[in-house]
C-alpha cells in the first residue's frame, strides 16, 4: 500500500485538519511515513495570510518535487482556496483541493491513480448558509494535548485580512458532536484539549447554541480550556482603522463575563505590545 507524508504550515486550525486527514487516509490503507523526501504521496496543508507564507509554500513544493520527482503531491489548505484562479502558484503539485471540502481528499487521490491527470478542484465557498464540514479526530500525532476545531470562517472583511476569502463565512461545529469528540479524546488518555477555530468569538452561530448554560460538576476528566488570543494593539484607533468590528475593552470584559459566569476554569493567555493596563481602567 502507498505511503504518505503530510507538511503543515500555518495555525492550530490547520494542525487539526491535518491530523483528520491523517486519520482518513489511515482509515483508508494509506500507511503513514516521517520521510517526506520520500513518501509516496505529501499532502501540504498551505497557509496564506501573509506573502511570506504564500512563498514558504511555494519554496516547500519546488523542494517536494526536486528531491521527490516521482512523489504524488498534493496542495490543500489556505492558499489555493484564496487564489483558485492563480494556478501559476500550484505549478508541481498533481492535486490541488481547496480547504472547504476535505472528503474530497481520498476519491481525489483514487481519481489521480487512476488516470495520472493532473486535478484541480476548488469548490467557492457558499456567501451564506453554509454548514460545518464534518470532521473528527480521534488522537494527536504524538502531542500530549490535543486541537479541536469548533469554527471556522469569519464575516469581519477586516480591510487587511485574506481570511474571509480563504475560509468564507462563520461555521460552528454542533454541540454534541463537539461532546462526543472531547469524549473520544478523554478515553484516548488526553486530559488538556485546546478549542481552535478562525474566530471563535463567532462560536455558536448556527447551531443554535445556549449561552447560558454551563458544564456541570462530577467529570471524570478535568479538560483544561486554553483559548489562544493574540492582541497585536491595544490602541482603538489603531483598530478602527483595520476597519476591525470591535475594540480592545470590549474584547476583553465579554471574555471575562464569559468566565465568570459560565466555565471558571476558561483561561485566556496572549501576547499584548505595548499596553499599560491602567490606560484602561484594568486593574
Amino acid at each position: 500500500m502507498m505511503n504518505f507524508n503530510v507538511v503543515t504550515l500555518g495555525c492550530k486550525v490547520n494542525q487539526y485538519e491535518s491530523q483528520a486527514m491523517r486519520e482518513d487516509l489511515i482509515a483508508h490503507g494509506y500507511l503513514p511515513s516521517d520521510d517526506r523526501e520520500k513518501a509516496d504521496i505529501t499532502i501540504v496543508n498551505s497557509c496564506t495570510v501573509t506573502a511570506v507564507s504564500d512563498a514558504k509554500n511555494r519554496k516547500l513544493i519546488n523542494r517536494l518535487r526536486r528531491v521527490n520527482p516521482d512523489g504524488i503531491i498534493i496542495l490543500t489548505g489556505c492558499m489555493p482556496q484564496a487564489f483558485p484562479e492563480e494556478t501559476e502558484r500550484f505549478t508541481g503539485c498533481d492535486i490541488v483541493l481547496g480547504n472547504r471540502e476535505r472528503k474530497r481528499l481520498i476519491p481525489a487521490i483514487e481519481e489521480y491513480l487512476s488516470n495520472r491527470g493532473r486535478l484541480v478542484d476548488i469548490p467557492a465557498h457558499i456567501s451564506k448558509g453554509a454548514q460545518f464540514e464534518p470532521m473528527t479526530v480521534s488522537s494527536f500525532n504524538e502531542h500530549t494535548r490535543a486541537f479541536i476545531k469548533i469554527e471556522d470562517g469569519c464575516d469581519r472583511f477586516c480591510s487587511y485580512c485574506i481570511i474571509p476569502y480563504a475560509r468564507g463565512r462563520v461555521r460552528s461545529k454542533p454541540v454534541d458532536e463537539l461532546k462526543r469528540e472531547l469524549e473520544t479524546l478523554a478515553s484516548n488518555g488526553y486530559r488538556e484539549v485546546v478549542l481552535v477555530g478562525i474566530n471563535l468569538s463567532a462560536y455558536g452561530q448556527g447551531v443554535g447554541f445556549a449561552t447560558d448554560t454551563s458544564p456541570s460538576g462530577g467529570a471524570s476528566t478535568e479538560l483544561a480550556l486554553t483559548l489562544d488570543d493574540v492582541i497585536h494593539t491595544a490602541q482603538n484607533q489603531s483598530i478602527a482603522a483595520m476597519t476591525a468590528r470591535y475594540t480592545f475593552l470590549s474584547s476583553y470584559w465579554a471574555f471575562r463575563s464569559y468566565k465568570a459566569s459560565r466555565l471558571p476554569s476558561l483561561n485566556l493567555t496572549g501576547e499584548v505590545k505595548n499596553f499599560n493596563p491602567a490606560d484602561f481602567g484594568i486593574d
